[in-house]
């Protein structure tokens, strides 16, 4: 990555997109090199970096296969089974709690007032 061209915040050229610009409009960089860079500036620190690819050499997204799919489902449900009670808790297990919440939180016994 040599000597890249340096562009303002929003003052980059047309024929050039970020990563997410790319994927929004359904192309991926193809392996290309990053062709120059955004820099914004930033009061107390260093200027935040944005890398630009060409459009003219990004490539459609690849689909998604049935075994990408499958495989996706897979993991995503890996997420949602507690390790502790093995149960699908119907949602993505918190890392800071490592189990589901009834098992985070066992219910104590009721108070009685």
């Amino acid at each position: 990555m040599g000597a890249l061209p340096v562009f303002r915040w929003r003052l980059a050229p047309d024929g050039y997109a970020t990563r997410r610009q790319l994927r929004a409009r359904g192309l991926r960089p193809g392996g290309q090199d990053v062709a120059a860079q955004l820099e914004r500036p930033r009061r107390r620190r260093g200027p935040l970096v944005a890398y630009l690819y060409r459009l003219d050499l990004a490539q459609p997204v690849r689909p998604m296969t049935p075994a990408k799919w499958a495989a996706l489902a897979k993991a995503n449900a890996a997420r949602r089974t507690c390790p502790q009670c093995r149960s699908d808790a119907g949602y993505v297990i918190p890392t800071s709690l490592g189990t589901c919440v009834p098992c985070a939180f066992p219910s104590t016994s009721p108070r009685s007032a």
